[in-house]
């Protein structure tokens, strides 16, 4: 049967490796909506724009072609996470955005979606719904080590400022705030390891499965 995955936590909580890892074990196709929003704050600053200017940001947002963003390795900064922060929370940019979510979510074989508000907001009739955190000392860890084994000069306090500035404006936007849907199962990952959280999160689709 075709089952759609919304997976929906904090940033650095083990969301997107664990909905990638889903959409192989199932066959589904993948969508990591943050990279949408992480384009357009991408956008913006390479076109000069400040990330205070909401009708730029929500103009990047309709002209975005979401083809090859994964293997844009500019997303994957630490700058492209905090201008996506600040551009997601323009109700402009997530309209123009939200019908390529809900048509990725609605394709006939089912998906897998992972984001902030893919259970609340993007695919609110998903089969399964996940909501993944860790504390804010655990992911900024995380992040801190995947950042400076690829060369970026950061410190540990200033991501661990970051990942909890990104967490407030997240949760606190009027606009699809990041929270946890009423039918979401919790997973907090603070002490276990990727092998053992993806094998808690598989187990929890597969009881959604068998509902």
């Amino acid at each position: 049967m075709p089952i759609v995955i919304a997976v929906d936590g904090p940033a650095a909580s083990g969301k997107g490796t664990i909905a990638a890892r889903l959409a192989r074990t199932y066959g589904l196709p993948h969508l990591d909506t943050g990279l949408l929003y992480r384009a357009v704050g991408v956008k913006m600053l390479g076109e000069g724009h400040s990330l205070d200017d909401a009708d730029a940001a929500e103009g990047a947002a309709w002209s975005l072609v979401p083809a090859g963003l994964a293997e844009d390795e500019r997303l994957t900064t630490g700058e492209a996470g905090e201008a996506a922060s600040r551009v997601a929370g323009y109700p402009g940019v997530r309209a123009a955005l939200l019908e390529l979510q809900q048509a990725f979510a609605q394709q006939d074989g089912g998906a897998v979606l992972d984001g902030r508000d893919i259970g609340t907001v993007i695919a609110p009739d998903a089969q399964a719904k996940l909501f993944i955190t860790a504390t804010a000392e655990v992911r900024a860890a995380r992040r801190w080590k995947q950042l400076t084994a690829r060369g970026f000069d950061i410190a540990y306090e200033a991501m661990l400022a970051d990942i909890v500035a990104r967490d407030e404006r997240d949760a606190g936007r009027g606009a699809a705030p990041m929270v946890q849907a009423d039918d979401a199962v919790l997973l907090d990952t603070t002490d276990l390891d990727i092998e053992t959280a993806f094998d808690a999160a598989r187990r929890i689709v597969e009881a959604a499965r068998a509902r």
